[in-house]
């Protein structure tokens, strides 16, 4: 498995079509890739320890999908082997009275991960050329200021992330974006489950199951920001995820791959700092 797979290349223009929710890649059987997995989170944390003691880097963690692709899911496998104090996991709702004051980037800039620590974003800054693309009307509370038209006004949306997403690397914030592409089918499988499991209630929401009529539309929103913000820098990821145990294991793979390249290393301890830590080891020892 090639983390390169699953990447959105940024030379060329790509449909969801061609990319398979189901694919599960050169594993036999899921058990073979929950090993990998358990390998892979072991790993995590030994990294996330370094990146933490380092302080130089921050690794943003970006999740996208539609409804019921498993993005929490993600969060709660992918994630567990992480120190917590390292570690900063946001959900992104609809926007409060206080975020549509400010401009569109603001909740989620004030939000991003300090150098040495992990930040999940569950949704993101994308959900204003994803949500809006899909529903204009939208707009109308975010009190712009005039505009030519929506198509243009997405467009220069995209100039503004990836303007961001610049910057944010040149200053050590490294990013990883995944979108769990999930199948119609499969969702309308969580869904039913979601009602008819009753420790699954709570997951169900009407709004969701209405938002799947615009299922077309998403796809389409979804492609025009693959196609307009996977740079090389900072590339989108497709994950298929009608299989959770895949989903898991590739982007667990992924993250440990990109802190791996970081070839980060513990600070180094001053010769003066050495020897008051003799110093204090023979007091220790004397007690």
């Amino acid at each position: 498995m090639e983390s390169k797979d699953f990447v959105v290349p940024f030379d060329k223009k790509i449909g969801l079509k061609n990319y398979d929710p189901g694919y599960t890649g050169d594993f036999k059987h899921r058990k073979e890739a929950k090993k990998k997995l358990k390998d892979d989170i072991k790993k995590l944390a030994q990294l996330q320890d370094v990146l933490y003691a380092s302080n130089t880097y921050g690794l943003l963690i970006i999740i996208q999908a539609l409804d019921a692709a498993g993005k929490d899911s993600v969060i709660k496998h992918v994630m567990s082997g992480v120190n917590p104090q390292g570690c900063n996991v946001l959900s992104f709702k609809a926007p409060s009275t206080e975020e549509l004051n400010h401009d569109y980037l603001w909740r989620c800039v004030r939000s991003l991960p300090e150098k040495g620590m992990i930040g999940i974003f569950n949704r993101s800054y994308y959900e204003e050329v994803i949500v809006t693309k899909v529903h204009p009307e939208l707009l109308d509370k975010e009190k712009l200021p005039p505009y030519k038209d929506l198509k243009s006004l997405i467009a220069e949306r995209f100039e503004e992330i990836n303007h961001l997403e610049k910057y944010l690397i040149k200053n050590g914030i490294i990013l990883l974006k995944f979108f769990l592409n999930v199948s119609k089918k499969e969702q309308k499988n969580r869904f039913l489950k979601r009602i008819t499991q009753p420790e699954k209630n709570w997951k169900f929401s009407l709004a969701d199951v209405k938002e799947r009529g615009h299922w077309d539309d998403y796809l389409k929103a979804f492609e025009e920001v693959f196609n307009n913000t996977s740079t090389k820098n900072a590339p989108w990821h497709i994950i298929p995820a009608d299989n959770k145990w895949f989903t898991h294991t590739v982007i667990a793979d992924i993250i440990v791959r990109k802190l791996k390249e970081l070839n980060l290393k513990y600070p180094e301890v001053s010769e003066e700092h050495k020897k008051e830590i003799l110093k204090v080891k023979e007091i220790l020892e004397a007690e």
